[in-house]
């Protein structure tokens, strides 16, 4: 009985595991060299740490388990929560700010659809402990920063850019009780998901008052930040950290990729400040990722209150943008065998495994044959199978041993398997090269 992959999930074929290396070596490498620290954490938590900040949406997406004890487990939806206990063990030793980032494999019980699997891998980078906008920015910076690495311009991509503090601010101005925000904002996290006479209607129900509704909605129709202060003029003040990362964003010269868009909510309770989530221009995808700061997130697991902003972005979604604009093929460096040992005429001994280890221990990788042995007589032919073999490994160049008559085993001619030029060299002259290259 042949037994299928469970739904969701992905099997990671050499050809599907060099594109995931291709992603995730690309976020760990920007994540350096923009100064982030890589961290990790387990793959299952207490199902209560789920149940403290991440909102009803997350914890019924979770995979749980009682384990042998009776404790109440789940495996990891997000790593956030994981970040943030982490960081309260050991608050006072840790210097600030504090820049990670990390590229968990997480799990969410939900339906598979294009771009959202049971199983994957997401993108996370943090910065904890510095409230200056400048934060905010720079992990904006970051994200953008791996994008145009990968070859998608601001006319394949935009960052999207809010705050949930100057939305909280609208929404009070405009007769929003605080206890009604909560639910409030996973409704309006809703509208570019579901056509504007359908949101419309929603909002009404949930809001009552047309006039606030009128309010609510020209509010979430601007497109400019400097416009905040022409809705209602007591906000000015609360769009003024939101504009700092503008200017932030035009300082760095990615300004291009960013737009201020005041429907994006973030669906996650936690989030206090600037939001923000990649889209693709032609919205034809779901977010590629986003983020936020959550200043309340470290406090809320018993830690003290501590500013913090950051960002997540899962493959999946990536990888099919990647694909349609054919970023994939031409970015993906090509597996290539440094050397492969063939064999001219019978050995008398395991000759070309021999020369293979001392090529591998010279940091090279190399290969040979397991059609060639001891065993059976050299047949004519045997080299010519062993060069196409050597080209369908995309082998660099092929040693041929054995060619000599009378036999000499140290005698070694290199050929050139792109261009088919040929040396003969001597054993340890070829390999005293390789300690120079």
């Amino acid at each position: 009985m042949k037994i299928p992959p469970v739904k969701g999930t992905r099997d990671f074929y050499p050809p599907d595991m060099a594109i995931r290396n291709f992603i995730v070596d690309g976020w760990k490498k920007v994540s350096m060299r923009n100064g982030f620290e890589e961290y990790d954490g387990p793959i299952f938590e207490y199902l209560k740490m789920y149940q403290i900040k991440s909102g009803d949406e997350i914890v019924e997406q979770l995979f749980s388990l009682t384990d042998r004890g009776g404790r109440e487990l789940a495996l990891r939806p997000e790593i956030t929560p994981t970040l943030a206990r982490m960081v309260n063990q050991q608050i006072n030793a840790l210097p600030k700010p504090i820049k990670w980032f990390s590229v968990p494999r997480l799990l969410r019980a939900e339906r598979p659809q294009k771009g959202r699997l049971r199983e994957f891998f997401q993108w996370n980078i943090d910065i904890i402990g510095e409230d200056n906008p400048r934060a905010d920015a720079e992990v904006i910076f970051t994200t953008i920063d791996y994008l145009r690495k990968v070859g998608l311009t601001p006319q394949d991509i935009k960052i999207k850019i809010s705050s949930r503090k100057l939305l909280a601010a609208a929404l009070r101005a405009f007769g929003i009780d605080a206890d009604d925000l909560e639910s409030l904002y996973v409704l309006l996290d809703k509208k570019p998901k579901m056509p504007p006479n359908k949101f419309e209607v929603l909002l009404k129900d949930k809001v009552g008052d047309k006039k606030i509704v009128n309010k609510i909605l020209d509010f979430m129709a601007v497109d400019d930040v400097l416009d905040i202060p022409k809705i209602n003029n007591f906000l000015e003040d609360d769009s003024e950290e939101l504009n700092e990362v503008f200017v932030s964003l035009d300082q760095m010269k990615v300004e291009d990729y960013c737009v201020f868009d005041a429907s994006i909510v973030r669906g996650l309770a936690y989030y206090t400040g600037v939001v923000f989530e990649v889209h693709d221009v032609a919205g034809e995808l779901r977010a590629i990722g986003g983020g936020g700061r959550y200043d309340n997130l470290l406090r809320d697991f018993g830690g003290p209150a501590i500013s913090a902003t950051g960002m997540g972005m899962g493959d999946c979604v990536l990888e099919i943008l990647l694909r349609e604009k054919g970023l994939l093929e031409e970015k993906l460096p090509a597996t290539k065998l440094d050397y492969f040992v063939a064999c001219a005429a019978n050995l008398s001994t395991h000759y070309d495994m021999n020369l293979v280890s001392k090529i591998r221990q010279k940091g090279f990788s190399a290969a040979f044959s397991y059609k060639t042995d001891v065993v059976r007589k050299y047949e004519e032919g045997d080299l010519s199978k062993q060069l196409k073999e050597a080209a369908a490994l995309n082998a660099r160049n092929c040693i041929i041993v054995g060619y000599d008559k009378p036999l000499v085993l140290t005698k070694l001619i290199i050929r050139d398997m792109a261009t088919g030029d040929q040396e003969r060299v001597d054993e340890d002259d070829f390999l005293s090269r390789l300690d120079n290259e």
